[in-house]
């Protein structure tokens, strides 16, 4: 059943009810136990038991896993503990942050149970929300939220606010008319009321036609469920690395242990082996890296006005194609806005607001004829109180000086017809003191002596019926055909540009208007047209700049509104949104099949009347194409597009909680340069984390050379000793390549996480969805840099071993420890010599340098240290020695920029 298609009665006939009496108690009580509760139902939530398993399924912490088992079994218990905390601690901080993720369907749930007036077996009773059932008769008044979905069958002046749904600030006239198109979205459903919308003013009734899941807030309660959460690129790649790093690590060990073994190697050692070389490849130091780093990239976001809700975002921002973006409030300032007047008595043409001339007649009119209120906040921007629309009104005539309370001084009201939207228009009756006759000379000129005026406001095309003259220089004139074409086409012209149009008029009214005048239709004849009002909610200044970065940046800007198509391309026009193409509507969408849809998105940039479900499909499509795509909302409605998006951004000023809930970012201030810098960040953080990623595992590289060669070196075989007394034949303990990999790859990996951003980090484009962490170069580079770590590091403490060194393998850790510090402060710039950005630009990394360099020399000679690692106090030449050895690797990186610029990103 289609509702808003049927007449009042077919529709009451078919629910079986009654409007003036509404259900009996036991007709009512028999339809709740065939449809349930008024509710809505979550379905496909994850156990918080599932949410902290998948936590531990990741390659890189099943390996780690893995070998902190072994190295349990083998007895080395310090060994696994300390493997054991590390992954803890990295599954904990991803189960809070997916744990506050699942809230969504909680906040959805808690908008839709108000209490409701029903008609029962012949009276108004009240009952809750969940226990309406279709065909209740439910009484609405300005102010009540909307308990289910109905068609009206009572309308007094009724207005409804249902931004929740349509995502549009501004109230919606609604009328009991029959609306003969079935394919109209819930924003042109003008005789149907919604769940969860709220009136705004008026009254009416309504009869239930449908309830809990079964409404439009159900239907996107639905999606919000059925919506599955996708892996970000970040979490994407790093799993393929680790899958890559866990194949190599996999290989190496078991031919180095097997080797061992086959030349009569300890299979013990050997297993101590494999697992030395699997706590080698794997970067511990990653997860807890790239949590803190995007946990800082969130604070920098902050300051910059977005709030970050899941970590992961922050990163997948700096790979978004495609912005998808909501317009009133995000691409405009959504605050309606009186840009034009045309005032037959100055000008025969169409005038800006700023150069107005003869205006005041007008903007007395717009300002009296109005029930909303303005006030400045402390920074002196305006603030509306009721309809925006009229808002505008009341501040475009502050802004001439033409304050409200002033006016209501100077023409006092004693009188009003509210608008309904049969007539159009609304008018209120005012007395004219003397002091506004003096100062408002060309006005008192037109009232003609008169003592009370009425003032009247509303669509041009139904105002002009009633007008029998216009307002020009020299008095009021017949208001003749020729005028009215005119003042149509200037009407027409401005509908076109996307503008709200208003029509003003008055009447100087007799003595004796009160008897004479006593209907609506008598005081609303003989007008006399004094202009038109041309209003539109105008795009945010800075967003036109931020398309603009878009662009640059190889980032595609969508517009996706739930208003009128004429409008939408209006402001996309201002924006230079647009890539040639009309606007599509969500009818017009509805006719194309994912394959066409998915080829006009290569060429419209604009959408306009679409629902909900239009909104997923089109995020759909770009994914389907391999697009990252950031989707805003602040609606209910949007909300399933949100989550379905790779990154969801919801408005922290005018969004619902149910959009902050599935969201991934919240804008403070819902402007859309504050995602384009956000988007800026998430790129900064992405380059960091692609740094520290090369960075740790050439590192690693070098240790594993290091670690499986040097026991194949007959110089290298000998007798190493750890804190548990067992004899070891390898050049490193487990626990000594744990703390490299902990205190090199996870103090220096802080320290390149909040690298500032490289120049140019907007002119270049968005990562490919498809590129792995080791794209463009960067397996070439690890190679390199791991092999020379690692000969470097072998031939250092093969030196010392030929001298017959006995701290020949503390020389080796050491070596390694300096090589990965200068590896990190080389690695610093993919394309820019440190010499160039100095040392010191980056603060924060030269304390961690500092402290990592405090923490070596103290595990070289701190006897607890000592015990702890294994190692043994070595000479100030042989420290030395090992520093200066580590520092060629800077020496290295720098000849890296300079030899393979092109391939460095």
């Amino acid at each position: 059943m289609k509702p808003w298609t049927q007449s009042v009665d077919t529709v009451v006939l078919e629910q079986k009810t009654d409007i003036a009496n509404g259900l009996s108690g036991a007709e009512a009580a028999s339809r709740f136990h065939t449809v349930g509760p008024n509710e809505l139902m979550e379905s496909g939530r994850r156990s918080v038991a599932a949410m902290l398993l998948e936590q531990f399924s990741a390659t890189m912490v099943v390996i780690l896993l893995i070998a902190a088992i072994v190295s349990l079994f083998i007895g080395k218990q310090l060994e696994a503990a300390s493997i054991f905390i590390i992954v803890i601690m990295f599954g904990l901080l991803g189960f809070f942050q997916d744990y506050r993720a699942e809230k969504a369907m909680a906040a959805l749930k808690k908008m839709a149970k108000p209490k409701v007036r029903v008609r029962r077996d012949g009276a108004v009773m009240e009952i809750e929300a969940a226990d309406l059932v279709p065909g209740d008769i439910v009484v609405i008044e300005n102010g009540n939220i909307a308990p289910a979905d109905g068609r009206l069958v009572e309308c007094a002046s009724l207005q409804v606010q249902e931004s929740i749904l349509t995502g549009e600030s501004e109230s919606v006239q609604k009328h009991l008319d029959v609306i003969d198109d079935e394919t109209a979205g819930p924003g042109d459903r003008k005789n149907m009321v919604f769940m969860g919308t709220i009136v705004s003013s008026g009254r009416g009734a309504l009869v239930v036609t449908g309830t809990g899941m079964n409404t439009e807030l159900g239907k996107i309660a639905a999606m919000l469920t059925s919506v599955a959460q996708t892996k970000t690129p970040l979490q994407t790649r790093l799993d393929k690395a680790g899958k890559l790093l866990a194949a190599i690590g996999g290989v190496v060990a078991v031919i180095i242990a097997g080797t061992g073994i086959l030349r009569g190697e300890s299979i013990a050692d050997m297993f101590l082996l494999a697992i030395s070389i699997a706590v080698a490849v794997i970067p511990e130091g990653l997860p807890a890296v790239v949590t803190i780093t995007l946990a800082i990239g969130a604070r920098r976001m902050f300051k910059r006005h977005a709030l970050i809700r899941r970590l992961p975002a922050v990163e997948t921002l700096g790979s978004v194609t495609h912005i998808c973006s909501d317009k009133t409030g995000t691409l405009t300032e959504n605050r309606m806005t009186v840009v034009a007047t045309y005032v037959p008595a100055a000008a025969d043409e169409l005038v800006d607001l700023e150069a107005a001339d003869k205006i005041d007649p007008l903007l007395v009119c717009g300002a009296l004829c109005n029930d909303s209120r303005i006030a400045k906040d402390e920074r002196g921007e305006y603030q509306m109180i009721g309809d925006p629309t009229e808002g505008a009104l009341v501040v475009a005539a502050d802004k001439f000086g033409l304050t409200h309370d002033a006016l209501m001084d100077w023409f006092p009201r004693v009188g009003e017809f509210a608008f309904d939207s049969d007539r159009k228009r609304m008018t209120t009756i005012h007395t004219v003191t003397d002091a506004a006759r003096q100062r408002f000379l060309e006005l008192a000129r037109y009232l003609d002596g008169c003592r009370e005026v009425a003032f009247v406001k509303g669509s041009p095309d139904g105002l002009l019926e009633a007008a029998t003259h216009v307002l020009l220089n020299d008095g009021a004139k017949v208001l003749d055909d020729t005028w009215k074409s005119k003042t149509l086409q200037v009407n027409d012209t401005l509908a076109n540009q996307g503008k709200r149009v208003l029509a003003a008029a008055l009447r100087p009214l007799p003595d004796n208007w009160r008897s004479e005048l006593d209907t609506v239709h008598e005081m609303e004849a003989e007008l006399q047209l004094i202009g038109l009002f041309a209003l539109i909610d105008p795009p945010r200044s800075e967003v036109r700049d931020a398309i603009a970065v878009c662009r640059n940046a190889g980032i595609q800007a969508f517009m996706i509104t739930g208003d009128h198509p004429a409008t939408a391309r209006a402001i996309s026009r201002e924006l230079t949104l647009d890539a040639g193409e009309e606007a599509v509507t969500g009818r017009e969408l509805e006719e194309l099949d994912d394959a066409t849809l998915g080829e006009r998105l290569q060429h419209v940039r604009v959408f306009a009347r679409v629902s909900p479900e239009h909104k997923i499909r089109i995020v759909t499509a770009l994914q389907a194409n391999g697009a990252v795509v950031s989707m805003t909302g602040d609606g209910v409605n949007d909300a399933p597009a949100l989550k379905k998006a790779d990154i969801g951004v919801a408005m922290g000023i005018t969004g619902t909680d149910v959009s902050k809930e599935a969201s991934d970012m919240v804008l403070q201030d819902d402007n859309f340069t504050t995602i384009v810098a956000a988007v800026e960040e998430g790129r900064v953080i992405y380059d960091n984390i692609r740094k520290f990623i090369k960075f740790s595992i050439a590192g690693n590289l070098g240790k594993i050379l290091a670690v499986s060669i040097a026991p194949f070196l007959s110089m290298f075989l000998t007798a190493f000793t750890t804190s548990a007394g067992t004899a070891f034949s390898v050049a490193l303990a487990p626990l000594q390549l744990l703390w490299l990999n902990l205190l090199t790859d996870g103090l220096l990996g802080v320290g390149l996480g909040v690298e500032p951003g490289e120049s140019g980090v907007m002119k270049r484009g968005p990562i490919p969805k498809a590129a792995g962490v080791f794209s463009g170069g960067a397996i070439g580079q690890i190679v390199r840099m791991g092999i020379v770590i690692g000969v470097v590091s072998m031939v250092t403490g093969m030196w010392f071993w030929h001298q017959g060194g006995a701290g020949w393998q503390t020389v080796l850790f050491s070596t390694l420890a300096f090589a990965q510090i200068f590896q990190a402060i080389g690695t610093r710039s993919t394309s820019e010599s440190i010499f160039a950005i100095g040392f010191l630009s980056n603060p924060s990394m030269a304390a961690i340098v500092a402290l990592v360099i405090i923490l070596q020399v103290c595990g070289i000679y701190l006897p607890p240290m000592q015990k702890f690692l294994g190692t043994t106090a070595i000479s100030g030449m042989e420290l030395a020695v090992s520093f200066g050895a580590g520092g060629t690797i800077l020496i290295f990186a720098e000849l890296e920029k300079k030899l393979f610029a092109t391939t460095h990103r």
